[in-house]
């Protein structure tokens, strides 16, 4: 028996069929739920997680965070003298797969929480078969999902708040008063989908505040591989701030068509989703010198809350063996902070009751590594934290310095800040 199994973390499987390849080295950890020392029913709190497909790389870091969670609770005596025990599904990163895991978890496996999967799209249709059974629910990095639903049971660990519209791209263009010359135009392209589409939206709300025109306004399909075309045409309007909101791979192909036609801006960035990545930094490497983009967490001084560089510690040493991101400098402390809410809850009810658990979540603030969270009445963050930093000083692609302060720079929000805008991006570094 695996120290996995002896802590309590169940199966990982997919479709409700043990998969040992999706499962990979989590296998020792299938199979009948193991017993527990103490002779108390384990806490069981069930998932389903991207290990295989397109979503892999951040669902496996999640799970590793979510497992270095449960570790530090059972070491500790487990929550309300119970083991913990994570009972986790592949959901092979397609939504069609995620009804059924969920309604395997709530009436098969009978656990006593629900989490969400990882993203949006994976949230999503997971949502009525959790609705239709009254659970308690924390999600971890949707946008939106609960907005037009307003499941009262819902709780999201996201940074983005109750109105994307309104405020996602301010910090963004709140890094425009940085500039030693104020820039008078902008151009915006968005992938279409429904979070970059929102990301979109709001620097197009927030841009005539700004005194910004718009001088190129375009989306694009997921499936475009070649952008240089698109970038030349943005290069002829010469706007002063160009704004992307773009998932990987297209953060990586707009990236190096704008290195390859050597654009300049005063202000470049934006959403651009994947340079969070560490694998994406180690291939960008200098391309993302000055770029200024989204981002939830980095390893400078002003992020330093309580128990987040323990967490990465023990994170990092493990990642390399667990074959996910090497840094966890992305959603990890977000996955870790998802199951300290529960862990809170729990403790403070003092028994396994989805009314009572979701009154608690409703009336509290919570201590976790990403910080104190308190959410709103449709379960968002009550304050968004949405940050935008800076790419500084980056000469290769070695990843020891994203471990350290001062190479991914926090710009915005002002409480949170921790250096000076460098500018134009595409100057060498």
């Amino acid at each position: 028996m695996t120290e996995i199994t002896r802590r309590g973390l169940g199966r990982v499987a997919a479709g409700g069929a043990l998969n040992v390849a999706a499962a990979g080295a989590l296998t020792a950890a299938a199979g009948a739920f193991p017993a527990l020392a103490q002779g108390a029913n384990p806490i069981r709190i069930g998932f389903s997680m991207s290990l295989s497909g397109g979503l892999a790389a951040n669902g496996r870091s999640a799970l590793l965070a979510q497992k270095i969670w449960a570790e530090d609770v059972n070491a500790k005596g487990g929550i309300l003298g119970r083991q913990v025990q994570l009972v986790s599904y592949d959901d092979q990163s397609n939504p069609a797969n995620v009804p059924s895991l969920y309604t395997k978890l709530i009436d098969v496996d009978k656990v006593d929480m629900v989490t969400s999967p990882y993203a949006t799209a994976m949230i999503a249709p997971s949502m009525p078969v959790v609705m239709q059974r009254g659970m308690c629910y924390v999600s971890l990095f949707g946008a939106g999902v609960n907005e037009k639903l307003k499941y009262d049971r819902y709780f999201s660990i996201n940074v983005t708040g109750d109105d994307i519209k309104g405020t996602y791209a301010r910090g963004f263009l709140e890094c425009t008063k940085m500039l030693p010359t104020p820039p008078k135009t902008i151009s915006i392209l968005a992938v279409d989908n429904d979070f970059a589409q929102r990301a979109a939206e709001s620097v197009r709300t927030l841009s005539r505040e700004y005194g910004l025109r718009i001088v190129y306004d375009r989306s694009y399909p997921p499936s475009t591989v070649d952008f240089t075309p698109t970038i030349r045409a943005i290069q002829a309007q010469r706007p002063d701030v160009i704004f992307f909101a773009s998932y990987p791979p297209d953060s990586n192909g707009i990236l190096r068509a704008v290195s390859e036609l050597r654009v300049t801006a005063a202000l470049f960035g934006g959403g651009m989703i994947g340079t969070q990545i560490a694998a994406v930094q180690a291939q960008l490497g200098p391309i993302l010198n000055n770029l200024v983009t989204w981002d939830v967490y980095s390893p400078e001084p002003t992020m330093r809350f309580p128990g987040v560089v323990e967490f990465q510690e023990k994170y990092r040493a493990r990642a390399p063996q667990e074959q996910t991101d090497v840094l966890g400098n992305y959603l990890q402390p977000y996955a870790y902070a998802q199951m300290q809410v529960v862990e809170q809850a729990l403790n403070r009810v003092g028994k396994v009751d989805q009314a009572a658990l979701t009154a608690d979540m409703r009336a509290n603030k919570f201590g976790t590594i990403v910080g104190e969270i308190e959410f709103s009445a449709l379960g968002e963050w009550k304050k968004e934290r949405n940050l935008f930093v800076q790419f500084q000083n980056i000469t290769d692609g070695d990843l020891e310095k994203y471990k350290k302060p001062g190479t991914k720079v926090i710009l915005y929000p002002p409480e949170l800040k921790s250096g000076t805008l460098h500018t134009p991006y595409g100057a060498p570094a």
